[in-house]
């Protein structure tokens, strides 16, 4: 990459994060997507700075010629779209040459989820393995108070696994949460999350008189950022699925986030509700799950309505 298009990068970059408060993931993803526009450009015997229309155009096709999905290609142009505007901004170029490039289409993707039922397992089991003595239990009860957490408040897995250790000296049924640029949002827990998260909270404090130290964060770890991987996390949960007869492959944090959402709009919650629980800045994120309220609303009609109950008479 040449010095001037990585200084760029790098003041952009800078930019989202200090002025924007974007999260450490979100930087990594224009990275990449970055220096993977470079690196076509490159290619093509242009870069960042002298780029026009049809050559971004031109990468967004090559994306897509190598099976990347439309999900991934507009990830890319609102990439380029977030660097080119702040390049007009500063003026260093003279134009934005992605006002003109359309997003890539793509299907109404509907989330995977599981059911009340398939949770119910984890739970039950996640329990159940909490509750055994033996040189295995931290982690036990660790994994029991994550997803008890994540299914209580359908928070992000990164908002989840950096959680600071000062929650545990709150409170109330109330969990107040920091998330996408620095905003905070509360969300409730459920009793069942405050009684794992006291048995968490009383192993680690054991352990960590034993030990003679102390964390700042809830679940901490022998990491770069001094708290579990979610990537940690996501193995576990994977283990406990296979360990209930689930399929491994339909379970994950994020599976889960999606799964506090769906149920409770299927047990009768507003969607602008599940949107400030999720900490969607935006309601149409969260119209993905219209699915789940016309569902609903199908099945009020046909119990409910008066010809809908005639019909069933005739039948």
């Amino acid at each position: 990459m040449s010095d001037l298009s990585r200084a760029r990068i790098e003041a952009f970059l800078e930019m989202m994060s200090a002025e924007r408060g974007a999260a450490i993931n979100t930087l990594q993803s224009y990275q990449r997507d970055l220096d993977d526009l470079h690196d076509f450009l490159t290619r093509r015997g242009t870069t960042p700075m002298t780029a026009e229309a049809t050559d971004l155009a031109a990468h967004l096709a090559d994306l897509a010629s190598r099976g990347f999905e439309a999900t991934t290609q507009a990830r890319h142009l609102s990439s380029m779209r977030q660097f080119y505007k702040f390049l007009y901004a500063e003026g260093l170029r003279q134009d934005d040459p992605t006002s003109t490039l359309d997003a890539p289409k793509k299907g109404r993707a509907l989330p995977k989820i599981l059911s009340v039922d398939d949770v119910g397992r984890l739970l039950t089991l996640a329990e159940q393995e909490a509750a055994m003595p033996g040189p295995d239990r931290l982690g036990a009860v660790r994994l029991l108070a994550l997803l008890e957490l994540l299914y209580a408040t359908g928070m992000r897995v990164s908002e989840l696994v950096s959680l600071p250790a000062r929650v545990l000296g709150q409170e109330g049924r109330f969990l107040v949460i920091r998330g996408k640029g620095n905003k905070e949002r509360m969300v409730p827990l459920s009793r069942t999350a405050i009684a794992a998260l006291k048995t968490y909270g009383e192993i680690r404090a054991e352990l960590e008189a034993n030990q003679k130290q102390q964390s700042p964060w809830l679940f901490p770890a022998a990491s770069k950022e001094g708290y579990l991987p979610r990537q940690v996390f996501a193995r576990d949960l994977k283990g406990l699925a296979i360990r209930a007869g689930l399929d491994p492959e339909a379970v994950s944090p994020h599976v889960l986030r999606h799964a506090f959402a769906s149920h409770l709009l299927q047990n009768g919650a507003d969607l602008r509700v599940v949107q400030e629980l999720l900490g969607h800045s935006d309601i149409s994120t969260t119209q993905i799950y219209t699915h789940v309220l016309e569902e609903r609303l199908h099945q009020l009609v046909q119990n409910h309505h008066p010809l809908a109950k005639q019909g069933k008479k005739r039948d």
